[in-house]
């Protein structure tokens, strides 16, 4: 097996669990349109970039609008998002988290964030983990969404390595997929159903060992 030379995590799910904040400027901006927004219509959310999110929210409310409102509806809706994180700290960080980063780090694994998010740096800072990623590339730095491999393969190119040496650490469908079409190994973070299609599966980063990942 090519050895690991850099892991790429996920930020939503992975690192912190912000999908309860994106959920409710969601909800909310359903509300103001005139619908109901359920935590189940948000699950098709996951892992999708802001106006293809915005999209399926219409398609649920059975709404059209033209391009320009729309822009306006996903700014206003990411207003309230980054109103929402802005409180976020060190409390918010998932189980595990901290602890393996740390330890990827002693052992000279390089790390990367990729995610769609285009608060990805804010959110790092916010929780004090921005000095423990090499490279981050996010909502800013893509022009395809996942499952398209686009944000792991910059991660691979940002760190100098062969995206054979990376594994990715992802909760959502499309982010498994993405990584898959890659070519990097990848861990799902969540369900053994819903990410069967991952090479191995924890719960969260709590399981993480270096041993683990050698495997």
């Amino acid at each position: 097996m090519t050895p690991i030379k850099a892991c790429i995590f996920d930020l939503d799910g992975v690192i912190v669990d912000t999908a309860k904040f994106h959920y409710l400027a969601w909800q909310r901006l359903a509300r103001e349109l005139g619908f109901d927004f359920s935590e189940e219509d948000n699950e098709r959310l996951k892992g999708v970039s802001r106006m293809d999110s915005l999209n399926i929210l219409l398609e649920i409310g059975g709404v059209e609008l033209e391009d320009t409102k729309k822009e306006e509806l996903a700014n206003k809706k990411n207003d309230w998002y980054v109103e929402l994180i802005t409180h976020m700290d060190k409390s918010e960080i998932l189980p595990g988290t901290t602890e393996f980063l740390t330890l990827l780090k002693e052992a000279d694994i390089k790390i990367s964030l990729g995610s769609a998010s285009k608060n990805a740096k804010m959110i790092l800072e916010k929780i004090g983990l921005l000095h423990m990623f090499d490279a981050i590339i996010d909502g800013t730095d893509i022009s395809k969404a996942k499952p398209d491999p686009e944000v792991f393969l910059l991660g691979a190119k940002a760190l100098n390595v062969e995206p054979s040496e990376c594994v990715v650490f992802e909760d959502a469908v499309s982010g498994v997929e993405a990584a898959i079409s890659a070519g990097m190994y990848v861990i799902g973070v969540g369900s053994k159903e819903t990410l069967h299609r991952a090479n191995d599966v924890v719960q969260s980063l709590a399981e993480m060992t270096l041993d683990r990942l050698a495997k």
